[in-house]
């Protein structure tokens, strides 16, 4: 065992050094009374030029941080560090915690603790929040997210819990833990913290199928004629990505892309099928669910056939988490795909019929080809529609961006009128619903990813939630460039949605306007731009929109300026 031991003044900038020597590269800050420790830590840090550092962003809201956190995560497999005042922080930074725990991604999500004492010790309470804020179990306010929650009580056991806390939460499967930090523990004074360079802790510990479950799932798999592959969070890691094309090319399966929050294939492999299941379940006799919560909705695309049989891949296949949840299951693998699939591709191969594949590869072709003709014509006569057709709009958001962009997709880009060369350069909305993390989340993108570009495409909603002015502010102090396009329609569509589908004959349906879910008048939200020194740019004619994308990628690209397209959009729900 090898023991380091570094100089610090208190706890607090011993906890910020060992985050880093644990390898935590950002801290996503949005500070109050109880930072005082972690301020006086930063500054001791700075003026001794300590060694690794991480790299602090204070950040305007909480929802913004957590997704910046998140969607750093996502792009480079790293779980990173946020911070918030007491009860009050972490209560705007549960919406996107939401996500994340539900899209398992693993975020060390710590708050302060109001102070313990009322007087006597170094950090005790001194201003009159330090009795309203106290709470009797704060983190009772997010345990029902958080893998793992703990209070820190001493300065003597700081490597267990942050060992602990990194241990848990990149542990399969994923997801956030919680952290508090009372401001007398933090103020505790040290002269030195040693500690084990090499932790021997179970970081990034992953489960693996049994050879029962990989049998019984090649058998369904290797004799079915009409399998499809469901796909949803399955390539939150990057090694599935791969793992799932060869699969899928090597059986001719084809892929649903449904409600994915990260693009599982290229739109050129030949088995990428859409992004709706109804047409393929119907009909299917084997289903293989990869990392998928929800394959399909009973309400809208009806079940598979009785005789169906459906697996379930994953890291935890039946989403223990979520306390009704009723899809069949006649086989579960447990295990990421990219472990899982080698070993189910290797056991169905004596067992799969090559003719059968080969017939089922020409027809699964020859459906992408038709449908090639389709979303063509459906192009062309979108064009000229006025208010813009999101169909129109995707089009040309996807002629403009290029390959090298990521795009970070918030409930508008409708993505079969869509092109991305390469798998996970579209990020979607997170599965939970929790709205406003797309401001954030391309954020993220961008700080993992300083040489692409980022596209952001929001819902007015959308970005209404994402508390914008702290995302643009961060976007300014920072210097990074992102395109944002708010596809404005002027209203909550799928709240109005909601409504009709429960009540298609009711009172809302016949109103001119539905209750609670318009957003008029129109904001002029790129005006925003001139605030932050950035390039803002109104579009409501379609003719206008290809210019106006080169125009804001021209900011973007060349003068490394934040950009805002205000598109005046359409119903989404009307497109083919």
């Amino acid at each position: 065992m090898s023991k380091k031991t570094i100089a610090v003044d208190n706890v607090a900038e011993a906890y910020l050094n060992l985050m880093a020597e644990r390898g935590v590269e950002y801290f996503f800050a949005n500070g109050g009374t109880d930072f005082a420790p972690i301020i006086e830590a930063l500054a001791a840090i700075n003026a001794k030029g300590t060694t690794p550092r991480m790299k602090v962003i204070s950040v305007g809201h909480e929802n913004v941080a957590t997704s910046m956190a998140m969607s750093y995560y996502l792009h480079t497999g790293k779980p990173q560090l946020v911070m918030f005042h007491v009860n009050v922080g972490t209560a705007n930074g549960i919406n996107a915690l939401i996500d994340a725990a539900r899209d398992r991604v693993p975020i060390i999500f710590t708050a302060g603790r109001t102070p313990i004492t009322e007087s006597g010790m170094k950090g005790s309470r001194d201003t009159a929040i330090h009795w309203q804020q106290e709470m009797f179990d704060q983190g009772g306010m997010v345990r029902e997210f958080c893998k793992w929650d703990y209070e820190l009580r001493n300065g003597e056991q700081l490597e267990a819990v942050i060992d602990r806390a990194i241990e848990i939460a990149t542990t399969e499967p994923c997801g956030p833990v919680y952290l508090t930090l009372p401001r007398e523990v933090m103020a505790q004074e040290l002269k030195s913290f040693t500690f084990e360079a090499n932790p021997r802790r179970g970081f990034g510990t992953q489960p693996g199928p049994t050879a029962d479950q990989i049998e019984l799932a090649a058998g369904f798999l290797a004799k079915a004629q009409r399998p499809v592959i469901i796909a949803q969070g399955a390539t939150r890691l990057a090694a599935s990505a791969p793992a799932i094309a060869d699969f899928a090319e090597k059986y001719a399966v084809p892929v649903v892309e449904f409600r994915t929050n990260v693009n599982v294939l290229s739109t050129d492999h030949p088995m990428l099928a859409g992004f709706v299941p109804g047409p393929f379940i119907k009909d299917a006799d084997a289903i293989l669910c990869i990392e998928a919560d929800t394959p399909w909705i009973p309400t809208q695309h009806g079940n598979p056939p009785d005789d169906c049989k459906v697996v379930h891949l994953g890291v935890d296949p039946l989403f223990q988490r979520i306390p009704i949840r009723s899809f069949p299951c006649d086989a579960a693998i447990i295990g990421t795909p990219a472990l899982a699939l080698p070993l189910l591709s290797k056991a169905m191969e004596a067992k799969a019929d090559k003719a059968v594949i080969e017939a089922r590869r020409a027809r699964i072709l020859a459906t992408r080809e038709k449908a090639k003709i389709e979303v063509k014509a459906n192009v062309e006569r979108a064009s000229k529609d006025t208010p813009i057709n999101p169909v129109w709009a995707a089009h040309c958001i996807s002629e403009a961006k290029g390959d090298e962009s990521i795009v970070v997709n918030e409930y508008t880009l409708i993505l079969r009128y869509a092109q991305f060369k390469e798998a996970r350069t579209c990020f979607g909305p997170p599965g939970a619903g929790g709205l406003g993390v797309g401001v954030g989340s391309a954020i993220g993108a961008k700080l993992a990813n300083p040489d692409k570009t980022v596209i952001a495409t929001l819902g007015d909603g959308s970005y209404m939630f994402g508390n914008p002015t702290a995302g643009h502010y961060v976007l300014s102090a920072l210097k990074l460039p992102v395109l944002f396009i708010v596809f404005n329609n002027g209203m909550w569509e799928e709240v109005e949605g909601s409504a009709l589908r429960v009540f298609p004959d009711g009172h809302a349906a016949r109103a001119n306007q539905v209750p609670v879910a318009q957003l008029g008048p129109n904001p002029n939200y790129e005006h925003l731009m001139a605030v932050y020194g950035g390039y803002g740019e109104r579009v409501d004619h379609p003719d206008q929109l290809p210019g106006a994308l080169q125009r804001a990628l021209h900011a973007v690209r060349v003068e490394k300026k934040q950009a805002l397209i205000n598109l005046i959009v359409g119903r989404r729900a009307a497109a083919p």
